[in-house]
């Protein structure tokens, strides 16, 4: 099966510090700006959320072990994912606001994702050391 790729990406490697959430942030607006997909379009103002979440979840607990984070921003037509990856070997579990995150975090990311009809996947680095959290969002 051939891979589609997305006619827009851009890639955002940051130090895994506090400061890298606002970056990060701010670069989805830029290039959604850029993009096309407007600030008022209403996956926007959730799909920020998601993205801030992910990377303060990196931030919080995977600094020590990755020194970086990685975000990936694509878009095509009819939909726009971003994924946060990180070098810690944790794998989270996304099944439903059920993820041992009551109340917050990725409990808060599942949760807004399904309700814009999206989805969530966790994806293990080849050698077991690091993933990436993928959210894919219809617009």
């Amino acid at each position: 099966m051939a891979r589609v790729v997305p006619p827009h990406r851009h890639v955002l490697t940051l130090p895994t510090v506090p400061s890298a959430v606002r970056v990060a942030r701010e670069t989805a607006e830029q290039v959604l700006d850029e993009w096309g997909i407007g600030r008022r379009h209403p996956a926007v103002g959730p799909a920020l959320l998601i993205l801030s979440e992910l990377v303060t979840n990196a931030v919080r607990h995977a600094a020590a072990t990755s020194p970086h984070v990685t975000v990936v921003y694509a878009a095509a037509k009819d939909a726009f994912a971003f994924a946060v990856h990180d070098r810690h070997p944790y794998q989270p579990t996304l099944h439903g606001a059920d993820t041992g995150d009551r109340g917050g975090g990725l409990a808060t990311v599942v949760e807004l994702t399904l309700a814009l009809a999206g989805t969530a996947v966790v994806r293990q680095d080849a050698d077991g050391d690091g993933k990436s959290i993928w959210i894919t969002l219809p617009l």
